[in-house]
């Protein structure tokens, strides 16, 4: 049986136990009328009249003898398989999970043996992903320790150099001040982004879907975002229409993956250089695309990019745009999902292309009705 076939079809073993017992009392009658003629032959032949008046009483032990004996040899692989199947068992007992019960049958044993092996396998991609769990979440404490810990040291550095007063002049001391200020709002931010990802992992989520302009909401984050692009060297192309896309979302937490992917595409795009942001809807969905150019990843990293806590090479971050928790696209993946869209990465030639997709208002609205989201005046 393989480990992955298919499942036996039904076949009773009972049928096969009795068609044995049928060859088996057939077989033994026939043998055992040919051994009476033979001993009855011999008896007249040889004029031995013991035999011929012992010989009725040979007829039932030798019928039941060569009976067991017949049944005993048509059986011996239901006999092999159970055996095989008592071993098996006690070798994934003992902890083996990469034995596999090997017994080739379609009656009830075969599936004995199927479902043992689905149960082993079952139970092996349990126990890997019990401990990818936790290993995810030793990553996640070693994370936000290393996360909080940069700037909490910084901004304990600060204040005790400003409770000591070592520094020189009013302008350092402002400075110190600034500092100090940064720092903690780059820990709020890193908290932020734990508390959101606790949240929109958690069971209970609940979204808060209202009509929403879609064009209106991201011309205008585009707009916020125009400031820091500039400064960066970066500039914004727009191919977004001018024409309103209404649908049901949740307009907060949507602007947060959207902001999310549009601060991705800033850290991380050749400056100077350009992002392209692109947004088209029809009956059946809304796409958003963030185009920007990069530096190169590997296979591995953008396998990677989507997972929590995970960062790429610091080398890769833009001077003067604070490096986050490693959070802000496995919050934006949750959020576009938990809308019932999609976000994807099609990385081709150091072009890195994120391709959101929210589903239209009718498609939506069904969810709603379903109960999936919160109920609102629409």
């Amino acid at each position: 049986m393989t480990e992955h076939g298919q499942k036996p079809k039904r076949k009773k073993i009972q049928v096969n136990i009795l068609i044995r017992m049928v060859l088996s009392l057939i077989i033994a009658i026939a043998i055992n009328d040919l051994l009476i003629l033979f001993f009855s032959k011999v008896g007249n032949e040889m004029e031995w009249k013991w035999l011929l008046n012992f010989l009725p009483y040979l007829v039932t032990p030798m019928y039941m003898a060569i009976f067991i004996i017949t049944f005993l040899v048509l059986t011996r692989r239901i006999v092999k398989d159970l055996i095989h199947l008592e071993r098996g068992l006690q070798i994934i007992s003992e902890g083996d999970l990469n034995y596999r019960v090997s017994v080739d049958r379609q009656d009830e044993l075969g599936r004995v043996a199927f479902n043992i092996n689905r149960m082993t396998e079952r139970l092996q991609r349990q126990i890997v992903k019990e401990r990818e769990t936790e290993k995810s979440k030793m990553d996640m404490i070693t994370g936000i320790s290393h996360d909080l810990r940069t700037p909490l040291t910084s901004i304990i550095g600060y204040i005790e150099l400003l409770r000591t007063d070592s520094f020189q002049d009013k302008e350092e001391y402002t400075r110190f001040v600034q500092n100090t200020y940064n720092k903690a709002i780059h820990l709020k931010k890193l908290l932020d982004d734990l508390f959101e990802y606790t949240r929109l992992t958690s069971f209970d989520i609940h979204l808060d879907i209202k009509r929403i302009d879609l064009f209106q909401l991201l011309d205008q984050l585009l707009f916020e975002f125009e400031p820091i692009a500039q400064e960066k060297g970066i500039t914004f192309v727009k191919e977004i229409g001018n024409a309103p896309i209404v649908t049901l979302i949740d307009s907060e937490k949507i602007a947060r993956a959207m902001d999310n992917l549009l601060m991705n595409a800033l850290k991380y795009s050749v400056k100077p250089g350009t992002v392209r942001v692109l947004m088209r809807s029809d009956h059946q969905q809304i796409k958003i695309e963030v185009e920007n150019k990069g530096n190169p990843l590997t296979q591995e990293q953008e396998n990677k990019l989507f997972e929590r806590f995970y960062k790429v090479d610091h080398s890769r971050s833009s001077e003067g745009i604070q490096t986050g928790a490693g959070l802000g696209l496995s919050i934006a993946r949750n959020i576009i999902e938990l809308h019932g869209g999609t976000l994807t990465l099609n990385h081709i030639n150091n072009i890195f292309k994120f391709t959101l997709t929210l589903p239209s208002e009718g498609s939506l609205a069904n969810r709603k009705e379903s109960g999936v989201v919160n109920n609102h005046d629409i």
